[in-house]
């Protein structure tokens, strides 16, 4: 298994965009996640972890589904957010990391994937 590690940034997001999508045979670990919003006012951010997991076999048969790692969240003028710090969040093939700001946010993503 090779582990590579990668960095996604996006500037300006407003609506909610799909930051990142995990490929095929591949698992993916978030590392970090900053926010960071570039205007003169507060914006609001949401974060979403969106899942299409079908069940598992065994104790966990259960499929996953989409949830919200922040949710609206106000984030000061000229100020970044880090998120996950020190924790991690371990995505599956074809899992989805999104966010949604009011106002213009610069958002970078860490991640390692495991091929």
């Amino acid at each position: 298994m090779a582990n590579t590690f990668k960095v996604i940034t996006k500037a300006g997001v407003t609506s909610s965009d799909v930051i990142y999508t995990v490929a095929g045979s591949t698992t993916t670990i978030i590392v970090g996640l900053m926010l960071g919003n570039t205007t003169s006012g507060s914006s609001n951010a949401t974060v979403t972890l969106g899942t299409d997991t079908a069940n598992r076999a065994g104790a966990n048969n259960e499929a996953n589904e989409n949830v919200e790692l922040l949710t609206t969240t106000a984030i000061p003028a000229n100020t970044t957010l880090e998120l996950l710090s020190g924790n991690k969040v371990v995505m599956e093939t074809t899992d989805t990391l999104s966010v949604t700001g009011s106002a213009a946010l610069d958002v970078v993503l860490s991640v390692m994937e495991i091929t």
